[in-house]
């Protein structure tokens, strides 16, 4: 089986961008059913209230029960204090089977590391070229899996993107995603240095199935 580990999907509210204007997905199954993926881990487009943006992924993902699987977008500092009751729901209703923050609007805090640890979710973080924080994370919760999407920069930073590199071989719960990544040695050194079990990475036990994962650029 073939995992994307990375697409967005739904509509955002803000209107300054593709990130968060819209991301219609039919298109992007379209694309996925022909490169031979079988399932898709999505998340929400940027929006103003996550939780309504999280429904309505929620909403997406019941057209296409089997190939696509929901990470709950959370924003650390506006939903501070919900954050417990946006991933119960999350989980308990929809099923959902992880948690996505972007450094974008805040990096993740000790509410939102806690709450992954006791739903016991990975936690896709985009550190938006920050890779320093993935020292501050991995240690302090050992036992929640941290994943790095665009091996720690879509903005093509190769510096941030080799200290992710490094990050994956010291720490067991840092993984990494290779969407928009394109500077290619870095993959290939990842692999060499980490194992391809690190790149990209949704601990299978989250998924519930035995998967071989891969990430397009979305």
């Amino acid at each position: 089986m073939i995992i994307d580990a990375h697409c967005h999907a739904g509509k955002g509210d803000l209107l300054t961008g593709p990130w968060d204007t819209d991301a219609p997905i039919e298109p992007y199954l379209r694309r996925a059913r022909a490169a031979g993926i079988d399932k898709t881990v999505v998340v929400a487009a940027f929006h103003s209230d996550y939780a309504k943006a999280n429904a309505q992924l929620a909403r997406i993902i019941a057209h296409y029960p089997t190939r696509l699987i929901g990470f709950a977008f959370v924003h650390a500092r506006r939903d501070a204090g919900r954050i417990y009751s946006m991933i119960k729901r999350a989980v308990t209703q929809w099923d959902f089977r992880g948690i996505k923050v972007h450094g974008h609007d805040a990096m993740p805090t000790r509410e939102v590391c806690e709450v992954a640890r006791a739903f016991r979710l990975p936690l896709l973080v985009d550190v938006v070229g920050n890779a320093y924080i993935v020292d501050l994370l991995a240690p302090q919760y050992p036992d929640v899996n941290f994943i790095i999407p665009h091996l720690g920069s879509f903005a093509d930073d190769w510096r941030a993107q080799q200290q992710v590199v490094d990050q994956l071989v010291r720490y067991p719960n840092v993984y990494a995603d290779t969407s928009g990544v394109r500077r290619f040695d870095y993959i290939v050194q990842a692999v060499k240095r980490a194992g391809a079990r690190k790149l990209p990475s949704v601990p299978n036990s989250s998924l519930r199935a035995p998967a071989r994962l891969t990430a397009c650029t979305m």
